[in-house]
């Protein structure tokens, strides 16, 4: 039986221990698994006969349940206690591995999906606010040693999976999926360390008698704003009320629109139901996870695809390159890892927005430095980059936990909700639009007849996708992002409209305008760097960064 005791103090230090790795091995897991969903799902298509959009619905469907399930069950964490929500957990990633195994249909692999985005949710929203409760000291620190286990577990599924799985461009699906036994062990090892500990904290907001609606105007109108506004888009798309809107013909940025306005009312009346707007300085936070997401998540898979040519031309050819790039997201996991374990040197001389703002910093030279290196030197800006994003998510989360702890699991979980929502919302269209912009300007500059011929004569191309309905799709459009219009061609359909000699000078065109809009991404850390410079400002003209102790606090009104 569970023995709830009401201070963390009274933990003894062995006890702590075991529920802070109980909790690390529950992310890794997750990590694991989030892997091989990475490097897999194009198996997918052929063995289960669907198109490469159905296999986006799949992978899709392990990511986007992340978020909500993290916001919601914030609500309900202290209400069933860490114990029963971590079983919860346990038992949805333990059923995922085994319907990923024996899924024999598309329906048998969504639900696979969505049970492990489900369990990622839940250890999320547990693992949290239980390591700063039990950590109420030095919670920057170690939140940044607990979120080591995310790469951890992209380093030890990636390279089990690159060594030991056999990989070449004939390999089936089912000769590999065994691979997800692997994800297994975490899950099977944390469970059994979650079972054999009888002592677990109360959150540090409940043992200070805050009550649920002084945690609720934390969070404020504003908060519930932002979060009703980003879940409800989410939503919207996955539920098909997104291509209903797009079948009214109201435009592509309805949807946005719609979520913004029911996002408002909502925020308006819970804002007057709890009776605050909520912490300015939270909701700040909860923006700038829009960019620090993109940064950290969106970046790394665009970096590789990017720098797939140029090592491939540099270092022994597209195969070459092809496998380097391959482990250039174990090798980047693996400087997170590691320098995250160590976060509490820096956080020793400088406060979290200081070391956001040295992170930042980092970002912006390393993705500068891989727009223009060549050679090993794109290896050393490779690592700056690495360097420059290790801290950004742990460190937000140890910043909202040391000044908001009175919004408890509430604020500690929707701030990282947030980034997970945004960056599949702006994050990567916006990098999509970035390349497509950059390619078709090279394009335009290189090869303006063939583009004249197509825009004017409207040529198109036969879109096997989905190879029961193909359809005809224009080389050339005008998209718009958010209501900036910009050109885009298909630059593999489009090179087939040339001649050899010409689609090889275009390619090598390419690969140098790839690498160079590398520049562009550099924009997500300068607004960060900005954000985080006037937050340190204000932070100097009302005394110094201070973290927030509710002990201090007990007795006060929480009304």
């Amino acid at each position: 039986m569970t023995n709830v005791i009401n201070s963390a103090a009274d933990i003894p230090e062995a006890d702590k221990q075991k529920l802070f790795w109980a909790s690390f091995l529950a992310l890794t897991a997750a990590g694991v698994g989030f892997v091989f969903r990475v490097m897999i799902p194009d198996m997918w298509a052929s063995n289960f006969q669907i198109t490469l959009a159905d296999v986006g619905v799949l992978t899709g469907a392990a990511l986007w349940p992340i978020a909500i399930t993290m916001i919601l069950f914030s609500l309900l964490v202290d209400k069933i206690g860490y114990k029963v929500s971590m079983f919860f957990a346990f038992a949805l990633q333990a059923i995922s591995v085994v319907l990923t195994y024996f899924a024999t249909d598309f329906n048998t692999m969504w639900w696979a999906c969505f049970c492990a985005g489900l369990g990622h949710g839940v250890v999320e929203a547990v693992i949290n606010p239980l390591c700063a409760s039990i950590y109420r000291e030095s919670k920057s620190k170690m939140l940044n040693i607990l979120h080591a286990s995310w790469p951890a577990g992209i380093v030890l599924g990636g390279v089990f999976y690159l060594l030991l799985a056999n990989i070449s461009p004939d390999t089936k699906w089912a000769e590999v999926k065994w691979v997800f036994w692997f994800m297994l062990l975490p899950v099977l090892a944390y469970g059994a360390l979650f079972a054999m500990c009888h002592r677990f904290p109360v959150d540090e907001r409940v043992e200070a008698n805050v009550s649920m609606g002084a945690m609720l105007k934390e969070f404020g109108g504003l908060g519930a704003f932002l979060a009703a506004t980003f879940l409800l888009y989410e939503i919207f798309g996955q539920v098909g009320v997104d291509k209903w809107i797009q079948d009214q013909g109201w435009g592509s940025n309805a949807r946005l629109w719609i979520c913004l306005g029911l996002g408002a009312a909502i925020g308006t009346v819970v804002g007057f139901a709890v009776g605050s707007p909520g912490k300015i300085l939270f909701f700040v936070l909860c923006l700038i996870m829009i960019p620090l997401a993109t940064a950290e998540l969106a970046t790394d898979n665009w970096i590789r695809q990017l720098m797939k040519p140029i090592l491939g031309e540099q270092f022994g050819g597209e195969e070459m390159g092809s496998v380097l790039s391959g482990w250039a997201i174990v090798c980047s996991a693996g400087i997170m890892m590691f320098l995250r374990f160590f976060a509490g040197i820096p956080l020793k001389f400088m406060s979290p927005p200081m070391l956001l703002l040295v992170s930042s910093l980092f970002s912006i030279v390393g993705l500068y430095a891989l727009s223009v290196s060549t050679g090993m030197l794109i290896f050393l800006a490779f690592v700056l980059y690495a360097v420059g994003q290790t801290f950004y998510w742990p460190t937000v989360l140890g910043f909202v936990s040391e000044q908001f702890p009175r919004g408890g699991a509430m604020t500690l979980n929707t701030v990282s909700a947030m980034g997970l929502l945004t960056v599949g919302i702006f994050g990567f269209p916006f990098l999509g639009a970035v390349q497509d912009h950059y390619t078709t300007q090279t394009i335009i500059e290189k090869e303006s007849e063939m583009f004249n011929t197509v825009k004017a004569e409207k040529k198109t191309f036969v879109d096997k996708t989905n190879p029961e309905k193909p359809e005809d799709k224009p080389i050339y459009e005008l998209k718009n992002f958010f209501g900036v219009k910009y050109d885009s061609v298909n630059s593999g359909e489009f090179k087939k409209l040339l001649e050899e000699k010409n689609q090889e000078a275009l390619d090598k065109e390419l690969t140098v305008t790839s690498q160079s809009s590398l520049k562009v991404a550099a924009v997500l850390p300068l607004i960060m760097a900005i954000a985080f410079i006037l937050i340190l400002v204000y932070y100097a003209m009302t005394g110094g960064y201070k973290p927030v102790v509710l002990a201090d606090e007990v007795g006060k009104d929480q009304k």
